[in-house]
Formats: C-alpha cells, sequence, structure tokens
C-alpha cells in the first residue's frame, strides 16, 4: 500500500477559484491543487466571456470587483507581463416598458455609469432597432478580461511557491481523519488538516462525499454563441450591450459577435453543452433587439454558473467540520472577483484578518460565510 501523502492544504477544483486560492496559500504552506479534468479550467472558467465591471453582480460581488481591480489594472510584480483587461465598456438598454427597471438600476449604480438616451446608444451601437431602445446608460470602464493568461498565470505562481497542481485526479472518498480529512484518489491517498471545496458545480458533491449537508447549490447552464458581424460595420469600439432585465447579450469577440440568452437553466454538474431551444431564443431576442439577420451560427457552447439561493457566493469553514472550508457559488461572476476573493478565502483559512483594502469595501466574513441566512441548514 503507498503511504499517505501529506499537506497542509488540499483544494479540490482548479478552475479560476481553486487556483487563485491555491496560488494565495502556497506563499506560506504545503498546497495541493486537484482537478478532476485532464486540464484547469475545462468547465466553467474555459468557457467564461468576462468581463470586469463594478456595475456587475450583486453588493457582495461588487466590492470584491472594486477589492479586484487595483490587481487587475497593475498586477503584481512577477505575476504576468501581459495586460489582463482591455477596454470594452458597457451598455446596458431598456424598452419603453422597462423603464422601471432602468430606473432602479441606474439608481443603484449612479456612482459608475452614465445615462444617455435612445438616439445616443444608437450613434454608439448602430444596429440597435429604433423601435426597440427606449434609454440606456453606460459603464465606461468595463473591460473585456484575458481569462486564459489569468488562470496560468495563478497556477505558474502556485508552482512557483512550491505548491502542486494534479490533474485527473478526481476525488473519490473525502472523510474527516483524526485532526484532519483524508481525501482519496485514483492516484493516491493525501491527508491534510484542511480541505478548500472549490469544485464549482460539483462543490455540494464534495460536500455530501465528506458527510456534510449540501447547501442548496444550484449549477445554472448559460448558452452563448459567436456569429459573423454585420457586413461594412466596424464593430471593434462596440461596448458590451445587455438588456436592462439581463435577458440578452451582445459583444465584439475576436471580429465576431459573441451572443446569448443569458440563460439560467438548473442543471446537473456535467460537461454542459448547448440545448437548442436556447439558442433559437437567443437568436430571436437579439434580432428583436438589433437589426442583425443571424443567417449562420459559426460556434455554440455552455458552461455552467453555480447559485446559492441569495445569489451570492461562500467563502468559509463549514460550521459542522473543522477544516472543511467553502468557496464556491460565485454565479457568472467569478472571474472579475478572483482576486480579492482569493485573498480574502487564504486570510480566513489561515486565521488572519480580511486585508484592509477588501475590507474597506465592505467585504465581512459574516456576508461569505457558510451559515448565513438564506442557505439550506
Amino acid at each position: 500500500m503507498a503511504p499517505i501523502e501529506e499537506f497542509d492544504i488540499v483544494v479540490i477544483g482548479a478552475g479560476i477559484a481553486g487556483a487563485s486560492v491555491a496560488a494565495e496559500l502556497a506563499e506560506t504552506r504545503r498546497v495541493l491543487l486537484l482537478e478532476q479534468e485532464s486540464q484547469p479550467g475545462y468547465h466553467t472558467t474555459g468557457r467564461s466571456a468576462a468581463l470586469f465591471t463594478v456595475s456587475y453582480g450583486p453588493p457582495i460581488i461588487r466590492a470584491l470587483t472594486r477589492a479586484s481591480e487595483a490587481f487587475y489594472r497593475a498586477p503584481p510584480t512577477g505575476f504576468t507581463d501581459a495586460n489582463l483587461l482591455s477596454p470594452r465598456g458597457a451598455m446596458f438598454i431598456a424598452t419603453a416598458d422597462q423603464r422601471d427597471e432602468m430606473a432602479a438600476a441606474a439608481q443603484e449604480l449612479k456612482s459608475s455609469i452614465t445615462m444617455i438616451d435612445a438616439d445616443q446608444a444608437r450613434q454608439i451601437v448602430p444596429i440597435l432597432r429604433d423601435t426597440y431602445v427606449d434609454g440606456a446608460f453606460v459603464d465606461k470602464g468595463a473591460s473585456d478580461i484575458d481569462v486564459h493568461t489569468l488562470h496560468q498565470a495563478y497556477l505558474r505562481q502556485l508552482r512557483a511557491r512550491g505548491g502542486d497542481l494534479r490533474t485527473r485526479a478526481q476525488v473519490s472518498g473525502l472523510s474527516q481523519s483524526g485532526t484532519g480529512w483524508q481525501v482519496e484518489t485514483a492516484q493516491a491517498t493525501l491527508s491534510a488538516p484542511i480541505v478548500v471545496n472549490a469544485a464549482g458545480a460539483w462543490a455540494d458533491e464534495i460536500a455530501v462525499m465528506a458527510g456534510l449537508a449540501p447547501a442548496g447549490l444550484v449549477p445554472k447552464r448559460r448558452t452563448a454563441l459567436l456569429v459573423a458581424a454585420p457586413d461594412g460595420m466596424d464593430i471593434t469600439t462596440w461596448p458590451l450591450v445587455v438588456d436592462v432585465e439581463e435577458q440578452f447579450y451582445l459583444k465584439p469577440d475576436a471580429g465576431k459577435l459573441l451572443l446569448s440568452p443569458a440563460d439560467e437553466t438548473p442543471f446537473a454538474p456535467c460537461d454542459a453543452q448547448p440545448d437548442e431551444m436556447d439558442v433559437a431564443i437567443c437568436v430571436d431576442r437579439i434580432q428583436t433587439a438589433f437589426d442583425l439577420a443571424v443567417r449562420r451560427i459559426d460556434h455554440k457552447w455552455a458552461g455552467l454558473r453555480s447559485f446559492f439561493a441569495d445569489g451570492c457566493p461562500v467563502a468559509g469553514f463549514d460550521p459542522n467540520a473543522p477544516g472543511f472550508f467553502w468557496l464556491a457559488g460565485q454565479g457568472g461572476y467569478g472571474i472579475q472577483s478572483a482576486p480579492a476573493l482569493a485573498r480574502t478565502a487564504a486570510a480566513l483559512i489561515t486565521g488572519k484578518p480580511i486585508p484592509g483594502d477588501i475590507a474597506d469595501q465592505g467585504v465581512s466574513a459574516r456576508a461569505l460565510s457558510r451559515d448565513r441566512a438564506g442557505l439550506t441548514p
């Protein structure tokens, strides 16, 4: 029988959440990062068309995003030489029937957006139908995130700090052992005082494997497709265009247009694939709002975004299992908030205060806790 391998911390899941917190923890702890697939980020992280914007998401996500901005604008020395952000901008549009929703959203986000009228919106994105858009607001600070570069930089940082990454290492057993946890994979038996559950859509399944109550995490499928840009139009400066109630969005992507119906279909954890009905709904919504004839779909895909009941992430120890740390439920905001959430989680795991620049944005341990109000006990 092979000897049990010992670590300070085992992180389950090598998407952006697991990779970033593992890299942070590896500075002072012996860390092992496990990934069930052959490559990290295969599921949600690798399928994300991520945008950095402080006007997107629930309050705790916006706070974490604000606290992540300095990292994105000027990454720490040695992290990466590439730019993590590139200017994009975001424009939220509304019909006449959505005036109340537009007013409410604008009031909540007033410090980071600029109101414009329908004519100004069409000057920015000429294919908006004049019969559709009634008003809009813009977030000029929104930027595209280079997800691949970010993810790979965290994995390099993990290795540089002495951490270990193992792929094709699906967890088959997880149990409390003495003062810590024993983790079983097909290749090895592992032991650590702390296990970090960063398994994305599989986080509740990992908890149940450990003999714990699930937290009510719901994976939801999100569909996306690429289509050709309108003939003769330069789309490079167009912003992301989002329906104010998030019923669809459109954004330039490598010379084409990325479209989504912004669907949130509850779905079991899996290798998600697009549903033809969602694709048809997407095309219908886009063609209703834009003068865009979708004759062919160049590429389509789907990913899973996971949510807790209140729409906010969890980063905290399970109240009923010492050493079992939840890092899950980031929804569609996990990339933009990753730097601050990773630093916050690493502090909580190692018993340190939340870093001051993050706490100053209103981030608290209680707001991220597993036992906060609204979650399954």
